[in-house]
């Protein structure tokens, strides 16, 4: 299959900086009708600014918004709807990389909490057998989804719930009836801010320490790898599937070694 973005119109949360932004520049070359940005990070403003100098008037508009805030987040969608009068893509992007006592909640709130809501309501808005006219939710998880390790435990399990969450949420139990395709990528280690120092920590201050060390053992990628990633997966992802972008590699659909880890768990289950 092959998706057309041209003249869709996109939600992404967390899109000021990073893969968000880079995502945003890379769907207006897609020829995007218009892209919506909700992120607390006011820097929004200028890439907002400059992106619309750039493609045109009125591509891109930054909403201050804290997504797991459940009135501002649904302010924002109304927002998006009323000028625009649907929404073809939402891209739950916005995450948090922090594991102290001081974050972690927060982290959870938004890696979980606020990608659910967001979730929810993109779908109670697209799905077909409610009156919508269908779209595609993209989910970030990350490869900590898909191994163990004791860098970041709470951060590793917030983003195993996004591939669990999104692979049920894509089966054709739904998709059939609501025209809604859902898929999750994985991302490597992605040059970000994320990444950084001083973004890090840790509830466990001898795991801390050397946290940043640890996550550099990894051959780290490019921000535009993983936002073209981000594109390919949006316009050929079948619902359900789990993509990976690692390592500036091209995407790959990794569905059936997903599929094929849960088979070996489920036969605990149904022996």
């Amino acid at each position: 299959m092959s998706f057309d973005l041209k003249n869709k119109v996109v939600l992404i949360t967390g899109g000021s900086i990073g893969i968000g932004a880079q995502v945003t520049e890379f769907l207006l070359k897609e020829n995007v009708k218009h892209v919506a940005n909700l992120d607390v990070d006011v820097t929004g403003v200028a890439l907002q600014n400059n992106l619309n100098k750039k493609y045109g008037e009125k591509k891109v508009k930054y909403i201050k918004c804290d997504v797991s805030d459940d009135s501002q987040l649904f302010a924002a969608y109304d927002t998006v709807i009323k000028e625009h009068g649907y929404i073809d893509v939402v891209i739950n992007n916005a995450g948090i990389m922090n594991d102290s006592k001081e974050k972690y909640k927060k982290e959870i709130e938004v890696n979980v909490t606020a990608l659910t809501t967001s979730t929810m309501k993109a779908l109670e808005i697209m799905r077909k057998d409610q009156g919508g006219k269908g779209g595609v939710i993209m989910n970030m998880s990350s490869i900590a989804a898909l191994y163990i390790d004791p860098l970041l435990p709470i951060y590793f399990g917030t983003k195993s719930y996004v591939l669990q969450f999104s692979s049920c949420l894509g089966l054709p139990e739904y998709y059939n009836r609501t025209g809604v395709r859902v898929i999750a990528i994985c991302f490597g280690a992605t040059d970000t801010t994320l990444l950084k120092k001083e973004k890090l920590g840790n509830f466990d201050k001898l795991i801390e320490k050397d946290l940043e060390g640890n996550i550099r053992k990894h051959v780290y990628q490019k921000v535009e790898s993983a936002a073209i990633g981000v594109v390919e997966s949006l316009k050929k992802g079948a619902s359900g599937s789990t993509w990976l972008s690692i390592a500036d590699k091209p995407v790959r659909d990794v569905t059936d070694v997903i599929k094929k880890g849960y088979g070996v768990f489920s036969t605990l289950v149904f022996e």
